[in-house]
């Protein structure tokens, strides 16, 4: 038996308009009827779904999830007259900043 083919369940218009009123949504009293029939129908198509029996597990992400990025190994520093040689912004051997107050 086809979903269309069954009794929709039950949905009041005080649900459709407590929902189009979290929506912020205005609706007519025809296009509350047609929400009505239209909720109903996605209700059916649900329990229809969860009659389905599955042996997989839930999915929420289709891809393995793994770190990318390489092995952190200790290395030699830079020397600082070696960082200085890209800035303009130097003093004394040191990083020239703004003035702080």
């Amino acid at each position: 038996m086809a979903a269309k083919d069954k009794k929709p369940d039950a949905i009041s218009q005080e649900t459709v308009r407590h929902v189009a009123g979290i929506a912020k949504i205005t609706l007519s009293d025809s296009e509350v009827k047609q929400f009505q029939k239209d909720l109903a129908d996605v209700l059916i198509a649900f329990k229809e779904l969860d009659k389905i029996k599955t042996n997989e597990e839930a999915s929420f992400h289709p891809m393995e999830i793994k770190d990318v990025l390489r092995e952190d190994q200790p290395e030699e520093c830079l020397p600082q007259e070696k960082a200085l040689d890209n800035t303009a912004h130097k003093e004394k051997g040191f990083f020239r900043g703004p003035k702080v107050i």
